[in-house]
């Protein structure tokens, strides 16, 4: 998401890194393509008017600091205009009572059922143990989905069977939601083509009889400037507390996000990409707009991390690294583990590499991936006792490896030189333990940019 208005900032900043100050007549020219960048990433211009008339004030007025660089000027600027226009700050989901109530909104075709199943996820992740209530009682269809994906996920689930009357499903439901402790109720109500009378007296019935907590409207963010006049409709005959974007990887301009938060003063809470039924990530404006303008989002990446490595794995791991017992297996390992990150293309979109833009990321990544692949066949075709030993790979080993996996003895006995590099420098290494726990994340986040500028420089002018 972000990826043509990100470079399009940055190439505004870079110019500005030329000027020897801030002035009238250069500043013209970075706010010109400043606005040109957000109304090409579709940014409703009733948004771009005020974003683009306070970042001009504050780049002339009397805030302007004589003693830091121009670009850097613009580019504090610029962030604090985009993190104020994504929401300011993160807003959590308030969930201060027992049981809450989440009521779940969006037109038809916006993701609202996959979502909810991605919301019940990520609270049962949290520890909190929700119940996904099937409210549509006009979609079948919805009703099976949402029920497969329960027991998917092995998350509570409950339906009335041929009831059309909504209140009464979510009657007993809070009565089965006492009986399996549920904490949380996440309704799944029905969505529409259009928004229309009926949809809306449905839900506001719901919300009139129940103490709801959060009504969270459900955009796929692809919708564009659409999105805006959704969220306006919605919350002002029923009043939204918060916005779920979906589809963020699937847009690359950002308007949605960009516009939807301004034009109705609601926050996005939660965030999500692709079609499996991942967690929903919470939103944080500051990190969003430190992205776009290609400042990395290192602590996201070591939040991830910190899920995503199994504690128990790490520590053998590390033991592996500081007693150079680390083998092949040791690698498949590390290896499975980085891939429960997120894509290369991903992770490298969150370290704040200078220059690295999206076709330097996509060609880093591909050559990555497909290097990575390659190793996991050499791997692969090695014996289970050559895995655990790398010492004992000899001539003849090396030979009948190399014809197994389909590469030349020259590239396998490449790769053999690059892991013993690697055993020797993790030898050498601290710190694992400590970043699994959270711990010298400074340290952590240094390393990760480090091993991702010497990729930029291996990859970038192949």
């Amino acid at each position: 998401m972000f990826d043509n208005l990100s470079e399009k900032l940055q190439e505004v900043i870079r110019k500005a890194s030329g000027n020897a100050a801030l002035t009238e007549d250069n500043m013209q020219d970075a706010i010109r393509e400043i606005r040109r960048a957000l109304l090409d990433a579709d940014v409703s211009l009733n948004v771009v008017k005020p974003f683009i008339a306070n970042i001009k004030e504050k780049a002339l007025g009397e805030a302007v600091l004589k003693s830091v660089k121009p670009s850097e000027q613009l580019v504090k600027i610029v962030y604090d205009e985009l993190k104020e226009l994504l929401g300011g700050e993160y807003k959590p989901l308030n969930l201060n009572s027992n049981p809450s109530f989440i009521l779940m909104l969006g037109l038809q075709g916006s993701g609202k059922t996959t979502t909810s199943a991605k919301l019940a996820k990520k609270l049962k992740e949290e520890g909190i143990n929700p119940l996904l209530v099937a409210c549509d009682i006009y979609r079948p269809a919805a009703i099976k989905q949402l029920n497969v994906l329960a027991d998917e996920n092995n998350i509570d689930f409950y339906t009335l069977e041929g009831s059309k009357n909504v209140l009464e499903i979510i009657d007993n439901a809070i009565n089965y939601a006492k009986e399996k402790n549920n904490g949380v109720l996440i309704l799944d109500t029905a969505g529409r083509l259009q928004i229309d009378t009926e949809m809306m007296a449905e839900l506001m019935l719901i919300e009139k009889k129940y103490p709801v907590n959060e009504k969270l409207l459900v955009i796929d963010s692809m919708t564009g400037q659409e999105a805006v006049d959704i969220a306006r409709n919605f919350d002002e005959q029923i009043g939204i507390t918060g916005i779920i974007l979906t589809k963020l990887d699937g847009d690359t301009r950002g308007g949605a996000a960009l516009s939807v938060t301004y034009s109705t003063k609601k926050p996005i809470k939660l965030v999500s990409t692709g079609e499996k039924i991942e967690p929903l990530e919470n939103f944080y404006p500051d990190r969003m707009a430190n992205r776009i303008l290609g400042m990395g989002d290192v602590v996201t990446l070591v939040e991830k991390a910190q899920k995503a490595f199994d504690e128990e794995n790490a520590k053998e791991l590390e033991e592996a690294m500081l007693k150079n017992t680390f083998s092949f297996e040791d690698f498949l390992k590390m290896q499975k583990q980085m891939k429960m990150l997120g894509s290369l293309e991903g992770i490298l979109g969150m370290l704040p590499i200078k220059g690295l833009n999206k076709d330097d990321r996509q060609k880093i990544s591909h050559e990555g991936e497909k290097q990575l692949k390659k190793i996991e066949v050499m791997i692969s075709s090695m014996t289970k006792e050559e895995r655990k030993n790398p010492d004992i790979l000899n001539s003849s080993r090396k030979k009948r490896i190399a014809k197994g996996a389909g590469v030349s003895l020259d590239e396998f006995n490449k790769f053999i030189q690059q892991f013993d590099m690697m055993r020797k420098m993790m030898k050498g290494l601290g710190g694992f333990k400590d970043m699994m726990k959270g711990k010298n994340q400074k340290a952590a986040q240094l390393n990760m940019i480090n091993q991702a500028n010497k990729m930029k420089h291996k990859y970038r002018f192949r």
